[in-house]
């Protein structure tokens, strides 16, 4: 089985997030997309980030019953912060008949050699890219290994979602109805 990994913060998953997961599943040759929940990107913040299981919650509400997408946990229990290498290489130990594939955007692939093991990822994975406006993909981008994708993209992103929260302004429409519903029901982000 051929797994696409699209790995983020999810701090709140939106629909920016959905149109890429619905792109790669629609656009690509992959029969599952799983949305791996990471509980830190050691290039961001820990403070910012909500609770693992409350952005892994989001997620699922996002995901709906949608067939070929999946939430996942799996860095949960992994040693933090979590580097991309250590979860192919559980995931591999794990799955190791299923074929893993990266997602990221055009501005990871532009420091993606500032990863750790990032000579091994690309060797052994293939990166499916979706482009972000004003970033330069670099020399990667070049790579056999690496697909550009043409999917569409909105200006949208999580930390605009949380300030609307916090400022009591709907963020209906930014976030999957589910999502929606959920956070407008909890005090999540305020």
């Amino acid at each position: 089985m051929k797994v696409a990994l699209f790995f983020g913060s999810f701090n709140p998953v939106h629909v920016g997030h959905m149109i890429i997961a619905s792109y790669v599943v629609q656009h690509t040759d992959v029969d599952q997309l799983w949305m791996i929940v990471s509980p830190h990107n050691p290039h961001k913040v820990k403070a910012s980030l909500a609770k693992d299981h409350d952005r892994l919650h989001l997620v699922r509400l996002a995901i709906g019953d949608h067939d070929k997408l999946r939430a996942s946990n799996i860095e949960f229990d992994l040693p933090k912060p979590s580097y991309t290498i250590e979860t192919l290489t559980y995931l591999k130990e794990k799955h190791p008949n299923y074929n893993f594939n990266l997602i990221m955007g055009g501005d990871n692939l532009n420091s993606f050699h500032k990863w750790k093991n990032y000579e091994q990822i690309i060797a052994n994975h293939h990166i499916y890219v979706y482009q972000r406006s004003s970033y330069d993909l670099g020399p990667l981008q070049h790579h056999p290994h690496v697909k550009i994708l043409d999917s569409p993209l909105l200006q949208i992103s999580a930390s605009r979602i949380r300030t609307l929260i916090k400022e009591g302004k709907s963020v209906k429409y930014y976030v999957p109805d589910s999502v929606n519903k959920y956070l407008e029901e909890t005090t999540l982000y305020r």
